[in-house]
């Protein structure tokens, strides 16, 4: 990283990005001087940087448009629980001692550095994938004891096969008729009739609208692509908080676990990792096996009912709502009994000891 403060102002203000940093931004924060602050690819509509200074290394992120309640609440949490020592980066207070920064219209955050890499969970070893379930677990665990009560009876909507069904022929009257495309366009329309065929089978297996479970403040979005790892495989850093949102906390444990453990092929969900990852989950935040079958239904028919994977993968549209592959589908639908049962097996009195028995933990 540069270090040379010959510009110092037109580095910190991002000379060379389309629409820089407002002047003398940085030097609202106790960080000493700025000497660079680097763009960072964020995605269209977001802007994020490096930036580096006299006190270390910091993220700044900026929202155009904060909910400056809504920002300043997630900064309280964040804060408590790093406080509470878990992985998680509270937000730098400016000189004011404000975690959200306004200037010219737009709102700035600042966060400590975080180092690390990525890993993929089909990488994690079992014993890794438990210590995983038990760090969502200590994270609900505290959110539920540092955050406001949530109303215990919620009404979650369950999408309907009719209207998922509908988008679906939708979809095909855009495909090219047999002999008259590619054939990217006949697998495409394969894709699109198998779908609408499970559509079809499993009409009659829509969850309730009303689940009987616990209710809390949740991540939101918990999964690879928001966790840091040190060298010694333990997560430096959970990340994504713009996500933290309220509802069952089976529903989050699961989803996790279906996004975290998928294989990006034929066979589906690993579920010796799944289960790995919920017994830590029990161990932090014991919920019960009809909590967590009641969550796995509820994905898998969520999942369903998603076509937007579809028309992104073959149609070229955004929305894929970061499901993953839209292929699970089909191997969940043919393992659905199977998956409701190995789910909830870490909460059955003989699955106890035995997983600690295999190779792959350690």
């Amino acid at each position: 990283m540069p270090t040379s403060h010959s510009s110092d102002t037109d580095r910190a203000a991002g000379t060379g990005d389309a629409e820089p940093l407002p002047p003398r931004l940085l030097r609202r924060w106790e960080m000493g001087a700025p000497e660079e602050a680097s763009p960072l690819d964020a995605g269209p509509g977001r802007r994020c940087w490096r930036v580096g200074a006299a006190a270390g290394t910091f993220f700044l992120r900026e929202y155009a448009s904060p909910d400056r309640r809504r920002v300043l609440f997630r900064h309280g949490v964040t804060a408590a629980l790093d406080a509470a020592g878990l992985p998680v980066l509270a937000p730098v207070p400016a000189r004011g001692g404000r975690t959200l920064v306004t200037s010219a219209g737009r709102g700035y955050v600042l966060h400590p550095w975080v180092g690390g890499r990525g890993r993929g969970g089909l990488e994690l070893t079992f014993a890794q994938c438990e210590a995983l379930g038990g760090l969502l677990g200590r994270l609900h665990a505290a959110l539920d004891e540092l955050t406001p009560p949530v109303q215990q009876s919620m009404l979650v909507p369950t999408p309907r096969a009719a209207d998922a069904a509908s988008a679906v022929e939708a979809m095909l009257r855009d495909v090219p008729g047999d002999g008259d495309g590619t054939d990217f366009d006949a697998l495409t329309g394969r894709r699109l009739r198998e779908r609408r065929g499970l559509l079809a089978e499993f009409a009659g297996h829509q969850p309730p609208d009303i689940e009987v479970s616990t209710v809390g403040h949740l991540h939101g979005s918990f999964h690879a692509g928001h966790l840091r790892y040190g060298g010694a495989g333990n997560v430096t850093a959970v990340l994504g908080w713009d996500g933290l949102t309220t509802g069952p906390v089976a529903g989050e444990v699961v989803r996790s676990a279906a996004r975290l453990f998928a294989c990006e092929d034929e066979r589906g969900l690993d579920l010796d990792r799944v289960q790995a990852f919920i017994r830590g989950h029990r161990s932090a935040f014991p919920l019960d096996a009809g909590q967590i079958q009641s969550a796995v239904h509820r994905e898998w028919w969520e999942r369903l009912c998603d076509v937007a994977p579809l028309r992104d993968r073959y149609l070229g549209d955004t929305g894929t709502g970061g499901r993953g592959p839209a292929s699970l589908v089909n191997w969940w639908s043919a393992q659905l009994e199977r998956t409701l049962d190995a789910f909830a097996a870490p909460y059955t009195a003989g699955y106890a000891d035995a997983p600690g028995d295999s190779p792959a933990y350690g």
